[in-house]
């Protein structure tokens, strides 16, 4: 079906209106010109005046004459259709229910939200691209010079260069050893011995950390066929999980006899191991690993001084029984689980 146009105007005004306009646009400029040029060409003063006013009278009468002239073509000129062709897009516009099925609405409010969509999303990808090396902890001194040039970033990386990575980050820390296993194949399992304070048993997907596990310095991580213990728990409260509401929290041993224990009844409360998880969803950066493993290590690093160093908000080195367990991600700093929040 052929779109029918009904323009409904008058051509023939329409380009008497034009020359109209041309008209008034040179009756103005004669206007402006008489007034840049003033008063001239006559010796007397008296004669100046008269021939300026009634040349400038002269050239207002011209601008009200093609005035007139263009508003009288204006009403034979007539007004355009308001039904614009809109195509097939226009049927959508006919539907009878506007209330059930306003589909035409729809599709606009549709169009707009996806323009801003994509506007914001690249506005996010901008600054997400630039933040993101910010969530590492310091980097201990180590130069740019160090660094590899070239790094792997597929999920899947060779145990050569998982090796060579674990090799580098254990000869930057001198008073924390790791030593490195593949009991189940390719995936390699960590045993990170922080001085005489604790041991952590890193379980690692490729070069990518899947969780710890933390213990005391004299506690045995194997077991009876000697491979690590990824699944019991520490016998310190210190190093535990979660602990049940009700339960005692001492800071050495499981009972209230045992020597050096305080504690009380109380509520919930994380300790090193549960620091440790989350330390591992706060290093994040699939593009550079080795960044991620390293910026863990020197976040666990900050422990070497868990029983000596006090709370920071507190100034206390024990508080229930427990001293400071956890570490800020970026400072390093040391507080009590209720101090930092």
């Amino acid at each position: 079906m052929a779109d029918v146009i009904n323009v409904s105007v008058n051509l023939e005004a329409f380009s008497q209106a034009i020359s109209a306009i041309q008209a008034l646009r040179s009756s103005v400029s004669r206007v402006f010109d008489c007034l840049k040029d003033g008063m001239r060409n006559k010796e007397t003063l008296e004669g100046r005046e008269k021939a300026f006013i009634a040349h400038f009278q002269d050239n207002l009468h011209s601008v009200n004459r093609d005035l007139n002239e263009l508003e009288r073509l204006s009403n034979l000129v007539g007004k355009p259709s308001e039904n614009h062709p809109l195509h097939n897009s226009g049927l959508l516009s006919l539907d009878p229910v506007q209330d059930k099925t306003p589909l035409y609405s729809q599709l606009l409010q549709a169009y707009k939200w996806s323009n801003k969509l994509q506007y914001h999303a690249g506005l996010a990808s901008g600054l997400l691209n630039q933040q993101s090396l910010k969530r590492s902890a310091n980097q201990m001194g180590v130069s740019a010079k160090r660094r590899p040039k070239a790094q792997p970033t597929t999920l899947v990386l060779p145990p050569q260069y998982v090796d060579d990575v674990i090799s580098r980050i254990d000869r930057m820390f001198p008073e924390m050893s790791i030593h490195l296993s593949r009991p189940n194949g390719a995936s390699a399992m960590l045993l990170v011995t922080l001085g005489k304070v604790l041991k952590v048993i890193v379980v690692m997907r490729s070069l990518f950390i899947d969780r710890t596990i933390v213990k005391g310095y004299h506690e045995n991580v194997y077991t009876e066929d000697g491979k690590l213990d990824i699944w019991s728990k520490s016998n310190y409260q210190v190093f535990q999980k979660l602990c049940p509401p009700g339960a005692w929290r001492f800071s050495h041993g499981n009972s209230k006899t045992s020597s050096g224990g305080v504690g009380r009844p109380g509520g919930k409360t994380q300790q090193v191991t549960d620091h440790a998880t989350t330390a591992l969803l706060h290093y994040q950066l699939p593009q550079m690993p080795d960044v991620v493993v390293r910026s863990f290590m020197t976040w666990l690093r900050s422990y070497i001084k868990l029983f000596q160093a006090p709370c920071q908000r507190c100034g206390k080195f024990l508080q229930d029984g427990l001293p400071p367990t956890w570490r800020d991600f970026r400072t390093l700093e040391a507080f009590h689980d209720t101090c930092r929040q």
